[in-house]
């Protein structure tokens, strides 16, 4: 028992203090901070009086709970439950690690698992599919990105974290994961049992199959027009992306769509390499945070593959890479964005070892800004005024009702299931009722061919 909370409070000062330099593990493909310097301010936080008075107040707290609270406490779990208090305030992303979990924390971040294909994220305290990966069996079972996941095997995911929720739907392939799942587009709810896959997808994806399985990159075969959908940024999709470039370059295509709607970003490095084949000099992206160095990556001279025009269509619910490409050829006039305005998700997590690597924290320290110099990342109480995400272009903005979103995501499962001889027929209903977006594309570019394309 703490006989006395003030002592309590400077010796948690010097706990504090002690475990501020152990090894941090980057998170992702954010920087790891540095040591500073003498000329350098100290990037922890600053132990002045007022800090010293709420450390008090925070140890008082705790040990009245621990003295006086109804039954006898487990002190670990306590202590646990404020930090995760503390990183709850903070934002979806960061989370408190504890000592049972940190092993399997690192395995899942080195081994592949078995899965239902989703990416998944929280907004306003909701679990959503961010996006379905495209052959996936969320995408087969007809789940779409927007849809809520009310429950997981039986139990809610009200106040569940993302973490949480990934390790309840990853395990061994061939078992199977119940969800209730809530259709926002639809107004309907079911319930869906799926069995887990490896996830090894192709991330690079054109409008529909050819006869032989492999892609149509081309969707206008008569204007010569590409259609380039990238689906998810993984370890390949830069080599992928590149090799279907060196074939329409090939092609001689006139014009390019690259389709990055409801793609929840991945590496940062896949999103680098994509935006250097589209521009020869100039800042790609940067990362900065308040105790975090500054670090920009500018493009390669002599790595551009395509010089046509290009139209990028976003959506809501791309996020992360996918907002540093698209952030990133519009600010050099590469490309228009054509869509919604995107989700907002800009930041760097580093995993921050405490009590010498026993436990951990996944904490948010940077976040990403376009070459602009404007932020990506919308932060819990931004307004729609702030600066956040990327905006469709002037005149671009093309929003769907829940119907149209209905009938788009079903046509777009179809067309990835069928293929066709030898080229993608006319869509029926027409395109503009089923994909405004993708018409809206279309037009952009054929606006910028105004000849008509050699036999």
């Amino acid at each position: 028992m703490w006989k006395n909370p003030a002592s309590f409070a400077l010796s948690a000062l010097t706990t504090f203090a002690l475990l501020l330099p152990l090894e941090r593990l980057t998170w992702g493909a954010g920087p790891t901070p540095s040591e500073p310097s003498a000329s350098q301010p100290s990037p922890y936080a600053e132990i002045d009086d007022d800090y010293v008075e709420l450390i008090q107040m925070f140890a008082d707290a705790l040990d009245q709970v621990d003295r006086n609270y109804v039954e006898k406490l487990d002190r670990r779990k306590l202590i646990e439950a404020a930090i995760r208090g503390v990183i709850t305030e903070l934002d979806p992303h960061s989370t408190y690690i504890p000592q049972e979990e940190l092993a399997r924390f690192r395995t899942n971040i080195d081994q592949q698992f078995g899965g239902i294909g989703i990416q998944i994220d929280s907004r306003d305290g909701q679990l959503i599919i961010a996006s379905p990966l495209v052959g996936g069996p969320a995408y087969d079972a007809g789940l779409g990105a927007g849809d809520r996941i009310l429950e997981i095997n039986g139990q809610s995911t009200k106040g569940m974290t993302i973490d949480d929720a990934i390790a309840s739907l990853k395990g061994d392939e061939g078992e199977t994961v119940s969800l209730v799942i809530y259709h926002p587009a639809e107004f309907r709810t079911e319930t869906v049992v799926l069995e887990r896959e490896m996830i090894q997808l192709q991330t690079v994806l054109g409008d529909q199959r050819l006869e032989n399985n492999d892609w149509d990159y081309i969707y206008d075969h008569d204007q010569k027009i590409a259609y380039v959908r990238i689906t998810i940024f993984s370890r390949n999709t830069a080599e992928e992306f590149a090799a279907v470039l060196q074939q329409l370059k090939k092609d001689e295509i006139r014009g390019l769509i690259v389709d990055l709607r409801s793609n929840p970003g991945g590496l940062l490095s896949a999103a680098i390499e994509i935006s250097d084949r589209f521009i020869n000099d100039g800042k790609i992206v940067s990362v900065e945070g308040r105790n975090t160095p500054k670090r920009e990556w500018s493009a390669v001279p002599d790595t551009t593959l395509v010089d046509v025009p290009v139209a990028v269509l976003v959506d809501h619910f791309s996020a992360s890479a996918s907002e540093i490409v698209s952030a990133c050829l519009q600010d050099h006039d590469r490309a228009v964005v054509i869509g919604q305005r995107t989700w907002g998700k800009g930041s760097v997590q580093n995993i921050i070892n405490l009590e010498e690597g026993k436990s951990a924290m996944k904490l948010t320290t940077a976040s990403y800004h376009r070459p602009s110099g404007k932020n990506i990342h919308r932060l819990a109480d931004a307004k729609d005024t702030d600066e956040w995400g990327v905006s469709p272009s002037p005149d671009m903005e093309v929003k769907m009702t829940p119907k149209q979103i209905a009938a788009f995501q079903n046509y777009r499962r179809r067309r990835d299931m069928g293929t066709l001889t030898p080229h993608p027929p006319a869509p029926e209903p027409p395109l503009a009722e089923v994909d405004p977006v993708l018409a809206k594309g279309l037009e952009y570019l054929e606006s910028k061919l105004p000849e008509p394309a050699s036999p």
